[in-house]
């Protein structure tokens, strides 16, 4: 329509009235086709129309002037295309991000929601007093109230109960208005322990004030119990709730510190290890429960009980610094301890040894202090058991002299320090050398000789005796093969000898290697040998005697005794312990009971030896009571093979 009025007027009308439609006619076209922009084909099309319509007018009027203005007109249309076109553009981007911008609120406000229904953590929002505007349902559940009660409420008191530290650092933080992160809080509620993790940021204003804050509360109750479980289980001992090695050490290294005093005691249990093997380990995890809860009873409440590991405990007691408190601290706990302890519907006794180091040198370190308690409590047990000792530096130098021998020990075999001395076994009936038993000596480098008494036991504990017995082994088949030879040959064999599967090779390559017969050899076997394996130990004796060796009861009457061993056990002779030869002469049941096993023994087709035998009262009483061989200080004392030989060459009349 506007086209065709410019069409028809624009030609006839006057010059002033043709200005005026030009001009009228470029603003139209210019604000129309913005206008239209959003639809750019039409703002395109109605472009198109105004300017042929201006170009058709100017042609109709046939003033030449108006070439120009044609040609001003030729330029103007495409840039106001260019820019409706442009301005689509924009609008159209803006119209895009405006959607994008709706979508994204409705995806967050989907992701929003699921995250307030599944997940651990709770979201709040407060307006500028503090007060809760938003309220998540994980928050009600975390907080144990209704979001209509929760709503208005003042965030900081609601959070108060259990913690003031906590809330005071929450309103510190939150009038700094700046965000934080991880602010802890342990609160009770519903008269549970709470641990929560708050995060918030402040919500501003165009002009930057706080209008209120957003945040997220996080329920880590579990977590922290799980931190304290292990925390837990660093330092405590899982069993029996007492504080484990590493705990007690860093107690007694804070006690040295701070020069508290006291004493440090180190309990062992006795025979726990028969409680193990015999009713099993969960009777014995019963047992070390009742041993730290008398433990912890005997003592004071500021003193620390630990479990070092097994079934050995330690105490920390600050209030028994003088030997006497220490003593007394240490047979309390004794007391405790041998009382009968009921497991399992049974009630077993368990007793303990305690070794006692006095905390009074201001120069001691931790590792003095339990060196000293264990010297003490070897020596305790060493007593017999069921005992105490306080160290002393006289426990001390045994200590440092059975660390020396035990050092010693695993080199004594390549420095050929050991040797064997020989102790002549006399028939009674004709008084003749029949045999002779090894006896085994040390001869130390800086202690010099070495009795087996002292340096035996500490090779069954050292794990040395298998070495020293297979050495052992060995000498007495090469002496029997030369110097001893037509004698019978005896030496000791260890309970831990006869348990290695080993040991029957071992002797079997000595008797081929020296070329001995076998009868000539005797095995020396203590009742300990078969205590804790009766029908192993029968096995590897009857393997033995397969060999053609023989076998002796060495020490019958010191242990058990049991008959049953000599019914059951292929021995061919009973060592009767030296105890009762001293006794024989001076108490008629002793000469009886040495009569009886003479008698039992020819029952077996056993031979009987008499230890210790010293004088000739004591060879008068076993020879009545019909035994058939005695060793002992008698006829001489043990001597190296090149001495024992020489003696041999003399006539028996002598020695007699």
């Amino acid at each position: 329509a506007w086209a065709v009025l410019l069409l028809g007027w624009f030609p006839v009308a006057p010059p002033s009235m043709q200005l005026l439609i030009l001009v009228l006619l470029t603003g139209m076209l210019s604000a129309g086709a913005f206008v239209l922009s959003a639809l750019p084909l039409a703002s395109l099309s109605y472009i198109a129309i105004f300017f042929a319509a201006a170009l058709g007018a100017l042609w109709l009027a046939g003033d030449p002037s108006f070439v120009m203005v044609g040609a001003l007109l030729c330029v103007y249309a495409p840039m106001v295309a260019i820019g409706s076109l442009f301005s689509w553009r924009k609008a159209t981007a803006l119209l895009k991000s405006q959607a994008e911008a709706v979508r994204q609120e409705r995806i967050l406000a989907v992701v929003l929601e699921d995250f307030e229904q599944h997940a651990g953590d709770a979201l709040w929002e407060t307006d500028v007093d503090g007060r809760l505007s938003h309220v998540s349902q994980r928050l009600t559940e975390i907080l144990g109230a209704e979001a209509t009660t929760l709503r208005g409420q003042l965030l900081d008191e609601l959070l108060r109960g259990g913690d003031p530290a906590g809330v005071e650092a929450l309103k510190d933080a939150l009038s700094q208005a700046r965000p934080f992160r991880d602010l802890q809080l342990a609160l009770q509620i519903d008269g549970e322990p709470r641990h929560l993790v708050v995060s918030a940021k402040p919500l501003l204003s165009d002009d930057a004030r706080v209008q209120g804050w957003r945040g997220v509360v996080t329920d880590v109750t579990e977590k922290v119990k799980g931190i304290n479980m292990l925390r837990q289980l660093a330092h405590h001992d899982s069993l029996t709730g007492l504080a484990n090695r590493f705990t007690f050490r860093d107690a007694l290294t804070e006690s040295l510190s701070q020069n508290r005093g006291g004493a440090l005691f180190i309990i062992d249990l006795d025979h726990f290890k028969t409680i193990n093997d015999t009713l099993g380990h969960a009777a014995g995890d019963d047992v070390l429960k009742a041993v730290a809860r008398r433990l912890t009873e005997s003592v004071e409440p500021d003193d620390v009980v630990a479990r070092l590991g097994g079934d050995e405990f330690a105490v920390l007691g600050f209030g028994a610094g003088m030997a006497e408190a220490a003593a007394g601290l240490a047979k309390k706990v004794i007391v405790a301890l041998t009382a009968p302890v009921d497991v399992q519907g049974r009630q077993l006794r368990v007793g303990a040894s305690v070794g006692v180091a006095l905390c009074d040198d201001p120069q001691a370190t931790v590792e003095s202090l339990l060196i000293q308690a264990d010297t003490a409590l070897y020596a305790a047990k060493g007593a017999g058991r069921g005992r105490h000792a306080v160290y002393t530096p006289e426990l001390g130098d045994l200590s440092r002299r059975r660390t020396k021998l035990e050092s010693g020990l695993r080199h004594a075999v390549e420095r050929n320090e050991l040797s064997l001395h020989w102790q002549p076994k006399i028939e009674i009936d004709g008084w003749k050398l029949v045999g002779a038993e090894g006896l085994m000596r040390w001869n130390h480098p800086e202690l010099g000789m070495i009795e087996p008494t002292e340096f035996i036991a500490i090779a069954e504990q050292c794990g040395m005796i298998e070495q020293l017995g297979d050495w052992a082994l060995r000498a007495a088949c090469k002496a029997a093969q030369t110097g001893l030879s037509g004698l019978t040959v005896a030496v000791n064999v260890s309970p831990l000898q006869l348990r290695d599967g080993r040991f029957l090779g071992k002797v079997r390559d000595a008797l081929l290697e020296f070329d001995l017969d076998p009868a000539q050899l005797e095995l020396e076997i203590t009742e300990s040998a078969f205590m804790d394996d009766a029908d192993g130990a029968l096995e590897r004796m009857h393997a033995l005697r397969g060999l053609g060796v023989r076998m002796a009861l060495d020490d019958f009457g010191a242990g058990y005794s049991s008959l049953a061993y000599l019914r059951r056990f292929p021995f061919d002779t009973i060592k009767i312990d030296r105890a009762f030869i001293e006794e024989a002469l001076h108490r008629e049941d002793v000469r009886a009971i040495i009569s009886m096993i003479a008698r039992l023994a020819v029952t077996l087709k056993m031979r009987t030896v008499c230890e210790g035998v010293e004088t000739t009262a004591q060879l008068a009483a076993v020879t009545q009571a019909s035994c058939d061989e005695v060793q002992g200080f008698l006829f001489c004392k043990p001597q190296n093979l090149a001495d024992f030989v020489k003696m041999r060459a003399e006539p028996m009349g002598m020695r007699h």
